[in-house]
């Protein structure tokens, strides 16, 4: 036989296979050489005969002019028990769907109603382009059966096969040939020799719909075609009127071919990403659209030139700084998985600050009416601030924003940055104002809040021994929150609010976290010193304290955050062998604030936070299950320093201390805008006087911060009391990690860099489902970075989690948070077990700047 009637065959043997009996129509009478071919002879009777179709046996039942006797001969064959497999042809005959005689044969089985040229077109479709097998079947021209099988079996008389399949023998389909000849011209001196031009032109013809010269150079013919597919599916996808840069080039003239031009351009993407970008950026010059004026919202879903993702961005930043905050956020989700932006974190890192812009605008507006509709007792503003979505939430926002952007070479336009950075200022100086105003009507008190000096008493002193106890300078209440979201969904962790002593600075703050505060607490000063006095011990610093709790708390080791995290697990439980209680330290954010690295403190600041995780979990691998984390004090952060219209003047008189938010002596006078408290009515034995700004101000004491703390803001104030059990779990790295790592970098030159992970790529793990994973940066101990962007996959940003499908390469886009770290490693941990699924080989040097 021939290729053709293998694949009627085939066809019509598979639909015996499933119902036994088709009923076969064929109103034009095409198939008939093919049933003749079956039967093997000339009909000899109106019996069925035994014929094999495909390797099938059945019986092959042919109408010739009655219905019923038709019916007649077939019944016996099917209604037995064993129903024979049999094909009824109906040559010339229309099928009636209503009211056909052969009704219960039909249900019984199924129909079949093929059209020749149309298998005929896919047999051909094997040995020829598109193009040529659309000239071999014209629709005003009628082809015979045979001469389909004679051009399917490439005899004498047919067109030869096609040249093009054997030049591009590697290439998938009409799509993947066109393709492949768009993106390189490799093989055009072979399409030249074999005089396949032609051929080639026919294909773009009967695929796309644009006439090329079969005559033309190969350069040219595929910078037109490029320009026709890129130009049609950017023309496409717009809402408004084309640019008139592209009248000149010819548009799709149907539906069909503008599918067709939509799938090819899409091939090009995804089938070649590097060619595609370059191929790309030359069409949007040669047509002139990088300067085209076009309404952004015009530009639709499919970003095929680079320009329109540059033209959203700028749009969405626009919004921005209209304040229309939520239009902006929806734009950014609609449009932030780009080819574009998949293929430069650079350039996604600019969304995602888009993103980040946006989000705290539109807190920063929730906030502020609330704020203003807010009245009652400062116990109300404290709920208002502190309730599961409350005002904390503009505080998370605006570090989430800040920390980004700091670890951008290029920063987002400064219009919509502007815009944002005031409205959170806006927010924050209306709820200092009227937080502070409660305050001083409630007699400097918030009635039925925890206040600081009664942690240690109501929650570090009633937990199982050993416990740890973690003082972070400087961690405001929102970053309390978000440590909770990023320990272990196993560990049981309770978030509450208590209200710090003021002034809120870290000598006061620090000694009422102490034993003993509850009962005793005043602030004094001693010996020309600011500090606080529990019982006879005056505590001004540091080295006071430490002697103070050691003597107050037997079997307590006391080591920095930086150290726990350094210590191999055999030196830190000779360290802790025996203790009670194990108290951590943190100055990481309060140091660099404090000392004019406000640069540096907003990249650290989500750093000291999965650092608190990550010791937490391994104080409880110690043995150490119980921890209680808390704070001296929160703090106010901007992005650059005060105003000088926000700037007062200090009281004067007898200065004791001077801070940004605070002034603590005697006498002198109470400037504008600024209230005084004697030390006395904070129920302290003092003679001090204490003076606050209102609302956001500072005083001019020196420097150029943008930190503070001191002050009575909410964000000052409220500080977070975060108690934690996590119980000690075996975590042992599997023998065989599913993670494998490619991209990973020579050297980290710049804080956004991106790894490619993949889960299961190397063993074909059955039954293998998607897994969550925690991609890190690490370098001594220390986490120094974590996730910033994933690019086609889940990304949870509270928990720093990645979502991994089996065999579905993922691109991580890491931000380094420590540039102090001068090699690190990329590691991959399970976050329920910190299992190690994955560590990078070798350190990988930092150079930042290189």
């Amino acid at each position: 036989m021939h290729p053709l009637h293998d694949y009627v065959a085939k066809q019509l043997a598979d639909k015996l296979k499933d119902r036994r009996v088709v009923v076969w129509y064929d109103e034009r009478g095409e198939f008939q050489p093919f049933v003749d071919e079956v039967r093997g002879g000339p009909r000899a009777s109106g019996e069925p005969v035994a014929v094999s179709v495909g390797g099938a046996s059945a019986r092959l039942a042919e109408y010739a002019g009655s219905m019923f006797e038709l019916r007649a001969v077939v019944e016996p064959h099917v209604s037995g028990d064993a129903p024979a497999t049999v094909v009824v042809y109906m040559p010339n005959v229309a099928r009636d769907r209503k009211a056909s005689i052969l009704m219960e044969l039909e249900k019984a089985g199924t129909t079949w109603e093929p059209q020749l040229k149309q298998l005929a077109k896919n047999v051909l479709l094997q040995k020829y382009t598109l193009g040529v097998v659309d000239e071999m079947l014209p629709f005003d021209r009628k082809v015979s059966y045979e001469d389909l099988a004679r051009a399917a079996a490439g005899n004498s008389g047919a067109e030869p096969p096609s040249i093009l399949k054997s030049i591009f023998h590697d290439a998938s389909g009409n799509d993947g040939l066109l393709a492949a000849w768009l993106v390189s011209d490799a093989r055009d001196v072979e399409i030249v020799s074999k005089d396949a031009t032609r051929e080639l032109t026919k294909l773009v013809k009967a695929r796309v719909g644009l006439d090329l010269q079969p005559d033309g150079a190969l350069a040219k013919l595929r910078a037109i075609t490029l320009r026709y597919v890129l130009a049609g599916e950017f023309r496409l996808d717009l809402s408004c009127d084309a640019p008139t840069s592209l009248d000149s080039v010819a548009k799709p003239a149907s539906t069909d071919e503008e599918s067709a031009v939509r799938d090819l351009a899409v091939r090009l993407r995804t089938g070649f990403p590097d060619a595609y970008a370059a191929l790309a950026d030359r069409a949007e010059e040669e047509l002139g659209l990088k300067n085209a004026k076009l309404p952004p919202g015009a530009l639709g879903a499919i970003d095929t030139f680079r320009f329109e993702e540059r033209a959203i961005l700028r749009h969405a930043g626009d919004l921005i700084s209209n304040s229309k905050f939520s239009e902006a956020l929806t734009l950014v989700a609609e449009r932030e998985q780009s080819f574009w932006l998949d293929r430069d974190v650079s350039r996604k890192a600019q969304w995602e600050a888009t993103r980040r812009m946006a989000e705290l605008g539109n807190v920063a507006m929730e906030v502020r009416k609330a704020v203003n509709k807010t009245s009652g007792d400062a116990a109300a503003w404290l709920d208002a601030y502190v309730s599961k979505n409350g005002w904390f939430r503009l505080d998370q926002a605006q570090r989430r924003l800040e920390a980004w952007i700091a670890n951008l070479d290029e920063e987002p336009e400064e219009r919509p940055l502007g815009v944002v950075r005031r409205a959170h200022e806006d927010a924050c100086h209306a709820m200092a104002d009227g937080f502070t105003k409660a305050l001083v009507k409630a007699g400097w008190t918030v009635p039925g809040a925890l206040h600081q000096t009664r942690i240690w008493s109501e929650v570090v002193a009633d937990k199982p021994k050993p416990v740890a106890y973690f003082l972070v300078d400087a961690m405001r209440y929102e970053m309390g929150v978000e440590l909770s979201e990023r320990l272990p969904k196993t560990s049981e962790v309770s978030v509450r609010a208590a209200v710090g002593a003021l002034p809120s600075i870290t000598p006061i703050g620090m000694a009422a976290l102490q034993p003993g505060a509850s009962a005793s607490f005043s602030v004094v000063e001693q010996g020309g010193k600011l500090g606080a006095r529990i019982d006879d011990s005056f505590l001004p610093d540091l080295a006071s304290r430490k002697k103070f709790a050691a003597a107050r708390v037997p079997k307590l080791a006391d080591l920095a955050l930086d150290e726990l995290l350094s210590l191999q697990p055999s030196k830190l439980a000779k360290k802790l062998d025996g203790a009670q209680v194990v108290v951590v330290r943190s100055q990481e954010i309060d140091h660099a604030g404090e000392t004019g690295f406000t640069f540096q403190a907003r990249q650290v600041m989500d750093t000291v936070i999965d650092n608190l995780a990550r010791a937490i979990r391994k104080l409880a691998a110690a043995g150490i299950e119980h921890a209680v984390v808390s704070a001296d004090h929160g703090h106010l952060f901007f992005a650059s320093d005060r105003d000088e219209s926000m700037r007062t003047d200090a009281p004067g008189g007898d200065t004791v201390e001077l801070h940004r938010r605070c002034w603590i002596g005697r006498g002198g006078a109470t400037p504008p805008g600024c209230v005084r408290v004697a030390a006395s009515s904070l129920g302290y034995a003092s003679d001090l006087d204490l003076v606050f700004p209102a609302a956001t101000g500072v005083f001019k004491a020196g420097g150029d911060l943008a930190f503070h703390h001191g002050g009575p803001s909410l964000q000052e104030m409220v500080i977070p009391v975060v108690t934690v059990r996590t119980k000690a779990r075996e975590s042992a790295r599997p023998s065989a990690a599913p993670i494998t790592a490619s991209s990973l970098p020579d050297a980290v030159t710049n804080r956004i860099f991106s790894v490619t992970f993949t889960f299961g790529e190397k063993q074909m793990m059955l039954g293998a489902t998607d897994i969550q994973v925690r991609p890190l940066l690490m370098a001594s101990g220390k986490q120094v970075g974590a996730v910033g962007m994933v690019v086609d996959a889940q990304f949870d940003r509270a928990t720093g989690c990645v979502k991994l499908e089996p065999n579905k390469p993922v691109t991580v886009a890491f931000l380094l948070s420590d540039e102090s770290a001068a090699s690190l490693r990329v590691v991959v941990q399970d976050p329920t077990t910190d299992a190690e699924l994955y560590r990078s080989p070798t350190d990988i040097p930092v150079r930042l700047g290189v």
